[in-house]
């Protein structure tokens, strides 16, 4: 299959796409770029280029280790080659036609040859012969390849060759082998798109098509399986490339309905809003700068209004210049569809507010306010990666102070933090619930019990330890309850919640609130280790010209110790982290109302 031209390319931002969120007009099929009028955004190359040429300087005082990718890293290295063969091919490179270059080149290819294993994979941190790590580095060797390909500097043939060398081994082991998470499936095929488009094999569609043919899950939330803007950065860049190289444009109906959604779930200083991943990020502090390609690519193809605001925010972050203008250049040759001028920021209406019934998460943004709400973790909760376990149910900004999260926990048999069992949407309101259960146990009956007292090693019922007490075979008991209803109303940015506790009674509870490290707070008293307690009226928490207020507070317990779980504490860990904490408390039956505003 042949590469999509760049015509073909410009006129699909015509095409009529599906997909879009409901609550969102298509603006496909009415493109703010007109094809005949595109201009390339001359000062954007020429930054791409002066920030490449800057890296590659870097690049030649790294010593001889930086060459050896088990020091440096597999994707390091490839990235370098990548920035070497942008600036040795761009004709306003100070680097252009470098002999020097050319001589970097072949040692980086020579020691990326050398890590190859001879099935093709290389090994990527505790990843040993890993097929999807080695697609991971295609994606940048790839690059490298593509733009020496239209570079016809006869000092240039030996790397040429050599990373074909490369490249064509890594292809047997992306025909033939597998992969760990969902992401890595379309990762692996971008690759051997990427392949396919430098040297032409059936085997490499073939093999892509049998991963296309498991189907490419995107739930009507926008969401792939993983929830993760890490990953969904990942799946999105290689969708694009898939749909670029194998003339396949109904895989950016799938990249527009996933933008769509990290649009919402951007915060308007770029920060991306984590709570509800599913992989790592879910604990991470993430920007949007790793969508911007993605969201470039997509605001020239469609003319969408909020992807255009997504690139001028972008690009207005400091994250820009320090991780896409050090490495894009060799992209933004081998895509020159990304060349072309993106409109200027213009008015948009940035209020909104998004509920994702899904996944269990609110969006709101009013002005400089905006606030999330979460009650989508997968249950029972683990703290394993591939599931949500996020105990933050609630963040709140204004400006540049912030709320960085809620939480809420009880001492009920130590099962630690709050966790709601979704949200329901009730006119203006949102209601989180759950109901914690906790059991004792009877005697088993004689037909299961041992002289030798050697039972099996199994987990209660309720989950909260295991014991050589053979569970399954006894009667539970006592069984005690605990619910939890918070009911969150806004109105213009402002926040009246509701929390009840009913159970056994003289339960310690326990409102968490975290704010931004550097943050003024007047109205709430200071306490052992750093800890706030807000004791009654309200709190000022003031950062620059930004402040929040809360209240009125409540303390009827200084016991903020040991809020995570017993699992936590029995290991000795903590979800506490860094920032100001200030805390409300009580004991059940506990019912307490406050305000965010």
């Amino acid at each position: 299959m042949s590469p999509i031209s760049r015509g073909e390319f410009l006129k699909l931002g015509s095409l009529s796409l599906v997909g879009a969120l409901v609550s969102d007009t298509v603006f496909a099929g009415t493109s703010l770029f007109d094809s005949n009028k595109m201009k390339i955004d001359e000062s954007l190359m020429k930054k791409l280029v002066l920030n490449n040429d800057a890296k590659v300087k870097s690049i030649l005082q790294q010593s001889f280790l930086d060459m050896d990718p088990r020091v440096s890293g597999f994707r390091s290295l490839a990235t370098n080659i990548a920035v070497l063969s942008a600036s040795i091919s761009y004709t306003t490179s100070e680097f252009y036609k470098s002999e020097l270059l050319a001589k970097h080149l072949n040692q980086f290819a020579d020691a990326m040859l050398k890590g190859q294993y001879s099935d093709g994979t290389v090994d990527a941190g505790g990843n040993r012969q890993s097929p999807p790590d080695t697609a991971f580095v295609l994606e940048y060797i790839c690059l490298a390849a593509a733009v020496l390909k239209q570079n016809k500097q006869k000092n240039l043939d030996e790397v040429r060759n050599k990373l074909k060398t490369f490249i064509q081994n890594a292809g047997e082991a992306m025909i033939t082998g597998g992969v760990h998470t969902p992401n890595h499936r379309w990762v692996v095929s971008a690759a051997l798109a990427n392949i396919n488009s430098l040297y032409p094999d059936i085997r490499y569609v073939n093999r892509i098509n049998q991963w296309l043919a498991e189907g490419i899950y995107l739930n009507q939330d926008g969401h792939f399986s993983e929830r993760s803007g890490v990953y969904s950065a990942v799946i999105d860049k290689a969708l694009i490339t898939m749909a670029r190289l194998l003339n396949k444009p109904e895989l950016l109906n799938i990249v527009e309905k996933n933008l769509m959604t990290y649009y919402y779930h951007t915060e308007p200083n770029g920060d991306l809003v984590t709570v509800d991943s599913r992989r790592q990020d879910q604990f991470m502090n993430l920007t949007v700068s790793k969508f911007y390609l993605q969201y470039r690519f997509m605001a020239i193809h469609t003319g969408n209004p909020k992807f255009i605001y997504m690139v001028n925010l972008i690009e207005k972050s400091p994250d820009f210049e320090k991780y896409i203008l050090t490495d894009s250049l060799a992209a933004f040759m081998e895509t020159p569809a990304l060349q072309q001028q993106v409109l200027a920021d213009y008015q948009l209406e940035k209020d909104f507010e998004q509920f994702f019934a899904l996944t269990n998460l609110a969006r709101i943004r009013r002005g400089n306010t905006s606030i999330t709400l979460f009650g989508g973790n997968d249950k029972p909760v683990m703290i394993v990666s591939g599931r949500s376990s996020n105990p933050n149910f609630l963040t709140y900004r204004k400006g540049e102070a912030i709320l960085k999260y809620m939480r809420l926990s009880s001492s009920f048999f130590r099962m630690g933090y709050f966790s709601s069992d979704g949200i329901e949407k009730v006119g203006n309101k949102y209601i989180l619930k759950e109901t914690k259960e906790a059991d004792y146990y009877q005697p088993m009956a004689p037909e299961f019990c041992r002289a030798d007292g050697d039972y099996q090693l199994s987990e209660s019922k309720d989950g909260r330890f295991w014991n050589k007490m053979d569970f399954e075979h006894r009667l539970s008991s006592n069984v005690k309850t605990q619910t939890t209803v918070i009911e969150v109303e806004e109105n213009n940015g402002k926040l009246d919640l509701d929390f009840k506790v009913d159970g056994p009674p003289n339960v310690e509870i326990t409102i968490e609130m975290c704010f931004k490290e550097g943050i003024a707070i007047s109205g709430a008293t200071l306490g052992e280790k750093g800890n706030y307690f807000l004791k009654s009226g309200n709190a000022k928490l003031s950062l620059g010209t930004d402040s929040i207020i809360i209240g009125p507070g409540l303390v009827e317990h200084q016991n903020v110790n040991n809020l995570d779980s017993e699992e936590y504490t029995y290991h000795q860990g903590t979800l506490r982290t860094e920032g100001a904490h200030v805390y409300i408390t009580g004991f059940t039956p506990f019912h307490h109302k406050m305000s965010i505003g």
